[in-house]
C-alpha cells in the first residue's frame, strides 16, 4: 500500500503544501489533499490544484518522437538524443547564438538551474529565456529600479496585518484562490477593505468594497494621478521619504495634473480621491498581468511602487506585492541564468561573471555577454535568419506567445526540439519530441511568490520511455560538454547543493537551505545564509528604538523613478474600433495543455450588451468573428456588462486568442503587450482573412 508523501502544489505560485499518495498498482497518483503541517497553506488547498495534480486531462507523451517526412514517429532515446546532440553541436560550431532555449516557470529549481547552465555554459547562447519574460519581467525591472533587487519585499505574513488591500490589474479569485481567501479574510475585518482596479469587473471586483473601472492600458496614468493627489493634499510620509529615499523632488515635478490624468484613464476625479484615501491606511498593493503585460508595464509597476514609498506604505502589513502566475516563476528568476546569474548576480558584472564561470569550471569566454532579447525577440531573430535551432522545455509558444501565426511560421523554419509531459500544439511543429515527467513524478524544489523554497516529490514511477527533465537536460548537456553534469540519472539534491553554494553572499542567498532542512521545516524563505535563518520582510530591520531600512542600491536608499504614459501600441481607429483585452478563466491552466485535453473549441468572447447591439448585423446564431491586423477568430459572443463598452474580453487559455494579440513589447523589460490590441467584428461567412501586418492573402492592402 502507498504512503502519504509531502509535496508542493505546482498549479500556481502560492506554493500550497500537499500530501499525495500513489496508486497501489501501475503508474499514477491516487489521492491528493492539503498538508496541515505546511507553513505556507496550513492545510488549505484549492480544488483545481488538487484535480490537476491528481488527474490532469492532457494527452500524455509516452515515448520519444522523431520527424520522418511529415510525420512524427516513435524512436528510442538513443536515437532522439543523438539527433538533438548532433544538430546542436554542428550549430554551436558555427555560432552558439544560433541556438535558442526556452524554459519555463513550471520546472523544478534543479531542472531550471541545469537548463540555464547548459544554455549559458554548455551551448554559450544569449538566446535563453525562462518564460518569466512573458509574465513578470516588468515587475522585476521596477523592483530593481526602486530597491536594487528582484522580488517583492512583502510576505504572506503581511496579509492579515494590512488594513487596505488594493488589487490592481489582477484577479486572484480566479488565479490564486488560497491567497485570495487570505485577502478576503483580512479585508472583512472591521475598518478594513478591498479595493479593486481593473478594466473588467472580475470575480475579485465583485467582492470589492470599492471598484475602479479604468480604460484598458492606462494603469500608469491612474497611479500617477493618485500620487499627484497625495502630494497636493499633503499626505506624503515626509519622514520616510527624506530618511530612506532618493528622487522624490524629480518625481513630483513629472506628475500630471490630476484631472487630465483621470480623464486619460477614463475615471472620474472622485475615483482618484477614493484611491488616494486608501493609501492613508496600512496598505498592500497587489498587481498582476493586467499591469505587467503592457508596453507601459514597467512604468505602471514603478508607479505603484512610488505610491507605496510616498505614502509610507513600506514595512510589515504594507508595500508592493506583485502576484506571480506560474508555479516556479520566482525560482526560474533566481536559479536559471536568465536576466541574472544564479542568486540574482548581475549579468553584466565582470566579477560575478567570473565567479559563475569558475563555479561551473568553464572558460569565461563561453558565457554570453547579453541576457538576450526575450521570447518575442527570439522569434524576431528567427525571422531574420539568425537562429537555426530552438529547444522548448515545459512551454507552449505556438499558443502562448502573441501573434501566434507568426510564431508557428517561425518555428516551422527551424530545427525544433520540444520537451514536455503533454502533447501541446508546439509538439506538432517539432523535429524531435522528448517526453518528460511531470508533477508527482519528479523530485526537486520550487519557490513561491513570497520567496519560500519547498520540495516537490515523486510518488509514482513513470514508464521507462519517459524521463525526468533533469536527466534529459544532463543527457543532452554531457553530449555537448561531458564535464557539465553527473549522470544521468542525476541526483537533484546534488544539483540543489551546487546552486545553493553559488548563491552564497548574494541578495537571494539560499546557501543555508538543504534538503534535510526542507524535510524538517517543509518551506524556508530566502535569504537564508545559514541553517537557522530565514528571510522576512525585505530591506527592513526593526530595532529597540526605531526601524532601520537598507536597500541594495548605490546609495542604500530606495529610489523613486519617473514614469510616463506612452499610450497604447495599437489604438483603435475607424477600421479596428474595438479593444481586445485578455484574462484568466477559473479552472483553466495556462495554455490548457494539461486541462481537459486542451481547449480547441470555439472560444467565448465577452462584450458589453450595448456594444453588442451596435454590431448585431454581424452575428450568425450567436457567433461572430473577431479580427485584428494579425488574424481572425470565430467566437461565441457572450453579452456581459462586466466588460466596458467598446471592449472585448477573451481568456488567455484558448488556443485561438493569440492569433489576435500584438507582439509589441515593453522597451524596459521585453514583456509582450498581451492586454490590449485593436480589433473589429465581422460575420463568420464574410470576414476577410487577415494575416501579418494587416495584409490579406491577396497581398493587397484591404480596408486599412
Amino acid at each position: 500500500m502507498s504512503y502519504w508523501k509531502p509535496t508542493t502544489c505546482m498549479r500556481c505560485a502560492v506554493g500550497c503544501g500537499q500530501q499525495q499518495r500513489g496508486v497501489d498498482e501501475g503508474y499514477g497518483i491516487d489521492t491528493v489533499r492539503g498538508n496541515r503541517n505546511h507553513p505556507v497553506s496550513e492545510g488549505l488547498a484549492c480544488e483545481r490544484g488538487i484535480r490537476e495534480t491528481q488527474n490532469p486531462d492532457g494527452e500524455w507523451l509516452t515515448e520519444p518522437l522523431v520527424r520522418r517526412g511529415d510525420t512524427l514517429k516513435p524512436a528510442s532515446w538513443s536515437t532522439a538524443l543523438g539527433i538533438v546532440a548532433s544538430e546542436f553541436i554542428q550549430t554551436i560550431a558555427e555560432d552558439p547564438n544560433r541556438i535558442a532555449v526556452l524554459g519555463s516557470g513550471q520546472q523544478t529549481n534543479e531542472a531550471a538551474y541545469a537548463l540555464g547552465k547548459l544554455a549559458r555554459a554548455g551551448i554559450g547562447t544569449e538566446h535563453f529565456d525562462a518564460n518569466t519574460t512573458l509574465c513578470m519581467s516588468s515587475a522585476v525591472k521596477a523592483y530593481y529600479d526602486a530597491f536594487g533587487s528582484d522580488a517583492p519585499p512583502c510576505t504572506y505574513d503581511d496579509i492579515p496585518m494590512a488594513e487596505t488591500h488594493v488589487v490592481w490589474g489582477a484577479n486572484p479569485a480566479a488565479a490564486h484562490p488560497v491567497l485570495y481567501r487570505w485577502i478576503l479574510d483580512s479585508a472583512s475585518e472591521p475598518d478594513s477593505r478591498l479595493v479593486v482596479v481593473d478594466p473588467v469587473r472580475s470575480e475579485t471586483a465583485a467582492d470589492a468594497d470599492q471598484y475602479v473601472q479604468l480604460e484598458a492600458g492606462t494603469d500608469v496614468e491612474l497611479a500617477r494621478a493618485v500620487l499627484a493627489r497625495l502630494v497636493e493634499t499633503d499626505r506624503v510620509d515626509r519622514a520616510f521619504v527624506e530618511d530612506h529615499t532618493d528622487g522624490y523632488d524629480e518625481l513630483v515635478e513629472s506628475l500630471p495634473a490630476v484631472e487630465r490624468a483621470a480623464d486619460t484613464a477614463g475615471v472620474p476625479v472622485e475615483a482618484v480621491d477614493a484611491l488616494a484615501d486608501a493609501f492613508e491606511d496600512r496598505t498592500l498593493v497587489y498587481w498582476g498581468m493586467g499591469v505587467n503585460q503592457s508596453t507601459n508595464g514597467t512604468d505602471a509597476a514603478r508607479s505603484l511602487i512610488n505610491l507605496c514609498l510616498a505614502s509610507g506604505n513600506m514595512g510589515p502589513g504594507s508595500g508592493p506585492f506583485s502576484l506571480t502566475g506560474q508555479a516556479n516563476s520566482m525560482g526560474a528568476r533566481v536559479v536559471s541564468s536568465k536576466e541574472t546569474w544564479p542568486g540574482h548576480r548581475p549579468f553584466d558584472d565582470d566579477d560575478h561573471r567570473a565567479a559563475v564561470a569558475d563555479h561551473w569550471d568553464v572558460p569565461l569566454g563561453r558565457l554570453p555577454d547579453s541576457p538576450g532579447p526575450g521570447p518575442v525577440g527570439i522569434v524576431d531573430e528567427i525571422n531574420r535568419g539568425h537562429i537555426d535551432a530552438v529547444w522548448t522545455v515545459a512551454t507552449n509558444p505556438v499558443v502562448g506567445m502573441p501573434d501566434a501565426t507568426n510564431v508557428r511560421r517561425s518555428l516551422d523554419d527551424v530545427f525544433l526540439v520540444v520537451q514536455d509531459a503533454f502533447r501541446s500544439e508546439t509538439v506538432e511543429y517539432a523535429d524531435v519530441v522528448l517526453p518528460a515527467a511531470t508533477w508527482g513524478e519528479s523530485e526537486g524544489t520550487t519557490m513561491n511568490m513570497e520567496r519560500r523554497v519547498s520540495k516537490v516529490t515523486a510518488v509514482t514511477d513513470t514508464v521507462d520511455t519517459v524521463w525526468r527533465d533533469l536527466d534529459i537536460i544532463a543527457a543532452i548537456g554531457n553530449r555537448i560538454d561531458e564535464t557539465l553534469f553527473d549522470g544521468p540519472p542525476v541526483d537533484p539534491e546534488t544539483v540543489f547543493e551546487e546552486f545553493a553554494a553559488l548563491t552564497e553572499g548574494t541578495p537571494a542567498d539560499c546557501s543555508g537551505i538543504t534538503y534535510d532542512r526542507l524535510d524538517r521545516e517543509l518551506a524556508v524563505r530566502w535569504p537564508a545564509p545559514d541553517a537557522d535563518s530565514e528571510g522576512g520582510y525585505r530591506y527592513y530591520e526593526p530595532d529597540a528604538d526605531d526601524k532601520t531600512w537598507s536597500f541594495p542600491t548605490d546609495t542604500g536608499r530606495a529610489q523613486f523613478t519617473t514614469a510616463t504614459y506612452q499610450g497604447l501600441p495599437e489604438p483603435t481607429d475607424a477600421t479596428y474600433p474595438l479593444t481586445l483585452t485578455t484574462g484568466r478563466r477559473p479552472g483553466a491552466y495556462n495554455t490548457d495543455a494539461r486541462t481537459e485535453g486542451g481547449d480547441d473549441g470555439v472560444p467565448t468572447a465577452r462584450i458589453h450588451p450595448e456594444t453588442a447591439g451596435q454590431y448585431v448585423q454581424l452575428f450568425d446564431r450567436g457567433r461572430t468573428v473577431v479580427e485584428s491586423r494579425r488574424g481572425s477568430v470565430t467566437v461565441d459572443l457572450a453579452p456581459d456588462d462586466a466588460v466596458p463598452q467598446g471592449t472585448i474580453w477573451m481568456d488567455i487559455h484558448n488556443t485561438a486568442v493569440n492569433e489576435l494579440t500584438l507582439p509589441a513589447v515593453d522597451p524596459n523589460s521585453n514583456e509582450p503587450n498581451y492586454k490590449q490590441c485593436a480589433v473589429r467584428l465581422a460575420t463568420p461567412d464574410t470576414s476577410s482573412t487577415v494575416t501579418r501586418n494587416g495584409l490579406p492573402r491577396s497581398g493587397t492592402l484591404g480596408g486599412d
